[in-house]
């Protein structure tokens, strides 16, 4: 249990707990893994606020929302959710930019930046691009900011002929998904750290996306596994169909 709280950094709650020690092979209900952590001194950090990044206020063009909060799409690289979010270092502020698989929640592009311009969003996006290498019809969902709206990235959209999104003004919950992911690095990984250099902050949001994020942490939208592990039992299912 310690070695797995100490894993989350301090993030996993007893029901998340709950359901670790049982895919370790543990046979335990909530009440004696709440107990236990109790006695080992296993608290959860608390919450913090932060502020909205979002620039909508740009003469370029906005998009309907065709996405309309469907975030369970049937197959992966159906929909994809995006958004940008900062993080502090002594050295100062660095941006991040996501792509997220709506599907298994699997983040498939990030890029960090110390400027929160179009270039930021086009890397996340040109990443996730060639990892996923998706079909024609592709629903690319943002918010409205000048980043997302800009010539250069919707010539992107295009070129890879994505289908573009965006949430209301103002509505965060229009892609909510993307927020949670970034409310989850924050709490559970980055919001009691001060990180002297950006590059030590870098290092460490890669290792959450590589090593933790997408391989090792729960979720309870894909019924208690981890994204990876969501899209390889579609795998399974297709080979054995």
């Amino acid at each position: 249990m310690k070695a797995l709280f100490a894993a989350s950094r301090g993030s996993l709650g007893s029901r998340t707990m709950m359901r670790n020690l049982r895919d370790e092979g543990f046979e335990i209900g909530r009440d004696k893994t709440r107990r236990l952590m109790k006695r080992l001194g296993l608290k959860v950090k608390q919450k913090r606020k932060y502020k909205v990044t979002t620039d909508s206020k740009h003469d370029f063009r906005v998009a309907k929302n065709v996405l309309n909060r469907d975030f369970s799409p049937s197959a992966p690289n159906q929909a994809w959710g995006t958004d940008i979010t900062y993080l502090w270092a002594q050295q100062g502020w660095i941006y991040l930019a996501v792509v997220i698989d709506l599907y298994s929640r699997r983040v498939v592009g990030w890029s960090i930046d110390r400027r929160m311009k179009k270039a930021l969003v086009i890397r996340a996006l040109m990443m996730a691009v060639n990892l996923r290498k998706p079909p024609p019809g592709l629903i690319c969902h943002s918010d409205r900011g000048s980043q997302y709206a800009s010539h250069e990235y919707q010539k992107l959209l295009k070129q890879h002929k994505m289908i573009c999104s965006m949430s209301g003004k103002g509505d965060c919950w229009d892609n909510a998904p993307v927020e949670r992911f970034f409310s989850s690095l924050k709490r559970e990984w980055t919001g009691d750290r001060l990180y002297p250099t950006r590059q030590q902050a870098i290092s460490d949001v890669r290792e959450y996306v590589a090593v933790y994020y997408n391989s090792k942490r729960l979720h309870s939208t894909l019924g208690h596994t981890t994204p990876m592990n969501y899209e390889k039992r579609l795998n399974k299912v297709s080979e054995i169909c």
